[in-house]
């Protein structure tokens, strides 16, 4: 087990991470875990453990899994949109099919609303698009 180790561990927290260096080399051959750092995916922020200076390939490795991590957090917003879509569907199915009266009272102004909220940030997102494309087109014509 120890042989597929990594040599680095990130302990996934709200906002980033903490790291480890995995140490599998020892007397009694178990998996000891250093804390190094402390990452803020957010901010970009990397703190070192005490008063730990972190080496150059630390430090690429560190910046190589905020790279990945973030990449991964962008995938994973898109798809909650997708989903958020499908469940919109399956909604407008239920109240056409499904719901009672009783049912319906309970959620039709929280829906109305925040449907309402994001049709307004919608629109107001395509018009932003739409004018800058139109700037940049005259920029370039």
């Amino acid at each position: 087990m120890a042989g597929d180790l990594p040599d680095y561990y990130f302990r996934i927290r709200e906002n980033g991470a903490v790291v480890f260096k995995v140490d599998t080399e020892n007397r009694q051959r178990r998996i000891d875990m250093d804390e190094i750092a402390t990452i803020n995916i957010k901010n970009g922020n990397v703190k070192p453990h005490g008063d730990r200076k972190l080496s150059d390939a630390e430090m690429q490795v560190i910046r190589d899994w905020m790279a990945g991590r973030s990449a991964l957090l962008a995938r994973r917003d898109i798809d909650d949109i997708h989903r958020a879509v499908d469940y919109m569907n399956i909604t407008t199915q239920w109240v056409q099919s499904k719901a009672s009266d009783a049912q319906l009272d309970e959620v039709t102004d929280a829906l109305l609303l925040a449907m309402h909220d994001l049709r307004s940030v919608l629109v107001r997102k395509k018009a932003e698009r739409l004018l800058k494309a139109a700037g940049e087109e005259a920029a370039e014509g």
